[in-house]
């Protein structure tokens, strides 16, 4: 029964109060746990682990919604449903901050060592995952933490050494010396797409490179002209480079030419890397400072000069400049250039620059010795994946052949990072021999062997979530055979090649089978002008003062119903108003439908035969209501359900049904009063359970607080179709009583006629079944269009003076000479033929398309023709309503 006594419900919504303690009841409960029903079909959602960077920002407040939703759904409907928890190291990101906060009180890592410095991170990582458990409780989600999991606790760490060790032995994983993105501030290797292009303002600085034999010349000049972006890279360079098909400089390969500022003889080479059509057409190659001039510097054997140090200071290979920091060197550079008049000129330019995802520096191409993943054997059995019954379904499906294009143009993956927080790789090399030892444990007589001091990148991890979280490599855990592979991935389209499609491959290279079934993808939530949110524009808004003013159902609200898949959502505080005046609109219709039910035990519908028009029609809704909103959740149409279920409840239930029960409840009819409150006690009831995924606390503090079976919504039936309820006649009687009421309210509002004035009411139809609708039900009638006298039928005339309104199959008129101005009385029926005449021709020109009439579904084509019929009766009443005004003006 009851939790509370419905008349201690206020007047008004109270977020705080409706929240409070709620969720740890739900806890206590473990209501969120498994069923553990092996007859239940399961269904399965990891949690996308945000990093234990900071606090939530509404991007996952908008992504753990929609996976609530999800997983609440399919908890109610019976399956046996795991939603599981767990968070993310973050390797370089999580790093970056300690290592912020620790050079604020003036240290360095280097300073505590590797060890007293991961203590440092795993404090932070304690004190940052307390704050996002919190904030996943504010925000009501249904998780299982019983299974909650981190990328680096024991578990996931054995399954990464599995890996790295099978990829390793497979030949998959290799190491070698490449060029790669270098971090200078966090001192660690990039994949190309942690790499951010932004443009910034830099320069062409054209230089003299003279020629080793000082008596030859080119063009009358004893130099060539190299124009270069990075002229602090220079000290790197090792040859200059010309097109073999460039006729202009044929003469020039062999030719050697002095390096300036290192009085070093490098060689003109012919390569086709070299566009002819750009600047010159001749270029410096730089092998270990860009990855083009690598692959140049491989097919000519050019020797790899690094200049650069980790921190991206100069190194000894650059002379003079050692110990500069790049940028101050590029300006020593530059000058001593001018000085020896080997500058020709500066031209200023605008470029694309790299920089990191991460610490936003700059980023350097750096020769290094890295580990890598091949990745072209594992793209194909992905892609190969995709052609086959076992294929991840993206939604939206465009995002597809995003995946696809990635994967066929995919570059092998730099996998280890210069870190010290993250998994460290495991391989050892000997201190004597050099020998390399890679297996999920170090070698027996470790004192010999040193560790790779790098550790993996954090996506190589959270790549095997959806299985290494459910107890894989052990394929017999109880809960990767029956939870793997996952239901559902609710995750921003903007990590689809970041961890979407490592964790597909992955999981199919170990598993044998995808990670998901569906891959729902969401886009981003910018502010009310449509910019991303960002702490530099100071636009960013925290979820949990979104939840303090508003509730955490109104932001769920919001959320869910923000846009269709895949795209962008704005936030606004005008929809969250708008938001907490529907949940507050939700409430006051429940109490007053709870405080008239009397001492009822459990809502029971009255027996068909009992049922009213309103009865049927509102059950005939809830029905189509529960259909539309089960179909659109099934296809991730969050927002088309909201739509449904604001109308049904807005319109249908509070602005009609619960309206048009008042006279009943407060009537002297004993049975039919029982009647009522059953089936309004019902349809809230349903109402309840179907926005409880949505909505979970204040739907359960309103079903709790009226008659109940049940300890909770969280566990309780979600609502199904009954055909017994579909009623196609009772939805068109109720559709053309609302119109006439409406139509009725529209006349007085238009007369600035009180809506409670008894006025005479004539109903001109010659639709027999009309005529039984108004007359069958003349006390709704009575209630809502307060008729002084009642006339309904063919022969009704229509008065000299009144007002008059056209509705489907039926003219209205209401005598109301003294208010009405006959000449605006023609305006309106004017503006009125127009507006029908309008209609006419649009469905008249769309069925006369053969293509529309070939092609659109049957359903719309009879909608169509409905609509066409419908105002073409309109206007001939309109017409001829006109005629009879005007005669009488």
């Amino acid at each position: 029964m009851s939790e509370d006594l419905t008349t201690d419900m206020p007047t008004k919504y109270d977020p705080t109060a409706v929240e409070k303690g709620r969720y740890q009841t739900w806890l206590d409960e473990g209501l969120f746990k498994p069923s553990g029903d092996k007859k239940a079909q399961p269904y399965s959602i990891v949690l996308p682990p945000p990093n234990v960077t900071g606090k939530l920002h509404l991007g996952h407040a908008w992504d753990t919604t929609l996976q609530d939703i999800i997983i609440r759904q399919k908890r109610m409907q019976g399956f046996d449903t795991l939603w599981l928890p767990g968070m993310d190291h973050a390797g370089i990101a999580t790093q970056a901050k300690v290592e912020a906060k620790l050079r604020e009180q003036g240290v360095s890592r280097y300073d505590l060592g590797r060890e007293k410095f991961v203590q440092q991170v795993w404090d932070w990582k304690d004190e940052y995952a307390s704050i996002i458990k919190q904030q996943w409780g504010k925000m009501g989600l249904s998780l299982d933490y019983s299974r909650e999991r981190f990328t680096m606790d024991k578990g996931l760490s054995d399954a990464v050494k599995k890996v790295f060790v099978t990829l390793y032995k497979k030949g998959l994983i290799y190491r070698g010396e490449y060029i790669i993105n270098w971090d200078p501030q966090a001192r660690t290797a990039l994949s190309d797409i942690e790499v951010i292009h932004k443009d910034d303002q830099g320069a062409f600085y054209h230089v003299k490179y003279p020629f080793a034999d000082k008596d030859y010349t080119f063009n009358g000049k004893h130099y060539i002209e190299i124009a270069t972006t990075r002229p602090e890279t220079m000290m790197g360079d090792t040859a200059v480079a010309v097109n073999p098909s460039d006729d202009r400089y044929k003469e020039l390969v062999g030719k050697e030419v002095i390096l300036p500022l290192a009085e070093r003889k490098i060689p003109i080479i012919a390569d086709a890397y070299v566009d002819p059509e750009f600047g010159t057409g001749m270029v410096k190659i730089t092998p270990a400072h860009d990855p083009n001039d690598f692959k140049v510097g491989n097919r000519h054997d050019l020797k790899r000069i690094n200049t650069m140090n980790e921190d991206a200071s100069m190194n000894a290979n650059a002379g003079k400049y050692e110990g500069l920091d790049r940028f101050a060197a590029r300006k020593a550079m530059v000058k001593d250039l001018q000085d020896q008049d080997l500058m020709i000129k500066i031209d200023p330019i605008v470029h694309s620059v790299g920089h990191s995802e991460r610490t936003g520096v700059q980023v350097e191409a750096r020769l290094s010795t890295q580990w890598f993943v091949k990745m072209k054997p594992l793209a194909e059995q992905a892609l190969k994946n995709q052609k086959g019954d076992d294929k991840v379904n993206f939604v939206p499906d465009r995002f597809e052949d995003t995946f696809n294009q990635w994967m066929e143009n995919v570059h092998d993956w730099v996998i280890s990072r210069q870190l010290w927080w993250g998994h460290q790789i495991p391989a050892w090399y000997n201190k004597q021999t050099g020998e390399t030892y890679v297996d999920v444990e170090p070698p027996k007589d470790i004192e010999n062997w040193e560790q790779d001091p790098d550790v993996l990148d954090t996506w190589f991890s959270s790549a095997l979530w959806p299985f290494s979280t459910m107890g894989w490599p052990d394929e017999n855990a109880e809960d990767f055979k029956r939870y793997f592979p996952t239901n559902t991935l609710v995750t921003g389209y903007d990590i689809i090649f970041f961890w979407v499609s490592r964790m597909m491959f992955q999981s199919l290279e170990f598993t044998g089978r995808r990670p998901f079934k569906n891959v729902l993808l969401h886009g981003l939530i910018r502010d009310e002008q449509g910019r991303k949110m960002s702490k530099s524009l100071g636009n960013g808004i925290d979820p949990m003062d979104v939840i303090k003013k508003y509730g955490a159902d109104a932001l769920r609200w919001f959320l869910s119903n923000g846009s269709t898949a895949g795209q962008d959502v704005r936030f606004s505080y005008t929809k969250m108003d708008s938001a907490w005046n529907f949940i507050n609109k939700i409430w006051n219709a429940s109490r007053y439908v709870i405080m008239n039910l009397g001492d009822m035990d459990k809502p029971t519908l009255p027996a068909k035969s009992e049922w009213t028009l309103a009865d049927k029609w509102i059950l005939s809704r809830l029905n189509a209501t529960v259909k539309q909103v089960t179909d659109c959740f099934e296809k991730f149409d969050f927002g088309e359900a909201g739509r449904a279920l604001y109308n049904f409840i807005w319109n249908d239930f509070c602005d009609w049904y619960i309206e048009m029960s008042k006279a009943v409840l407060t009537g002297d009819d004993a049975q039919a009063k029982a009647n009522t409150q059953n089936v309004l006690a019902y349809v809230l009831d349903q109402m309840l359970r179907l926005l409880h995924p949505i909505m979970p606390f204040v739907t359960e503090k309103i079903w709790l607080s009226m008659p109940h079976v049940g300890k909770s919504l969280v566990v309780a039936d979600y609502p199904v179709e009954h055909a017994e309820f579909d009623d196609a006649a009772a939805e068109s009687d109720m559709a053309s009583l609302i119109e006439l009421i409406t139509a009725v309210r529209s006349i007085r509002a238009e007369a600035n006629a009180k809506m409670s004035s008894a006025v005479d009411l004539l109903i001109k139809t010659d639709s027999t079944r009309l005529q039984n609708v108004f007359k069958t039900n003349e006390d709704y009638i009575d209630r809502f269009a307060h008729p002084k006298t009642l006339s309904i039928g063919a022969d009704v005339e229509a008065p000299k003076l009144a007002m008059t309104q056209v509705i489907s199959d039926a003219e209205l008129y209401i005598p109301l000479a003294e208010l009405v101005d006959l000449n605006e009385e023609v305006k309106k029926l004017e503006k009125e033929q127009a507006k029908f005449e309008s209609e006419v021709t649009r469905a008249t020109k769309k069925l006369g398309n053969e293509r529309f009439v070939a092609n659109a579904p049957e359903d719309v084509v009879a909608s169509e023709k409905e609509k066409l019929a419908d105002n073409e009766s309109k206007l001939v009443a309109t017409k001829q309503r006109l005629v009879d005004i005007k005669a009488q003006a």
